[in-house]
């Protein structure tokens, strides 16, 4: 799936899951080394584990963070695959 982020320099990521477990992710822009780090950390892992890591992370003064985008991406996934 491609999510669309909200506030924050990534403009998308790409998540690909299957049964639960993180295949790949792919920020689109944003911090690219930042970025490409939390991308292979959560490969393999639970998709809820990652939310509940990944929620509420913040970047400066700003509500959200690419981490938290992506546990917003996650949680629309699940809700799709529901």
């Amino acid at each position: 799936m491609v999510y669309k982020t909200k506030g924050t320099c990534s403009q998308a990521i790409n998540v690909e899951a299957e049964n639960g477990i993180i295949q790949s992710v792919q920020f689109v822009g944003g911090c690219a080394g930042n970025t490409a780090g939390i991308a292979k950390l959560v490969a393999g892992m639970k998709v809820d584990d990652v939310i509940s890591l990944l929620e509420g992370t913040t970047c400066g003064m700003r509500p959200t963070s690419c981490p938290d985008q992506l546990a917003q991406a996650l949680k629309q996934l699940k809700a799709g695959q529901a």
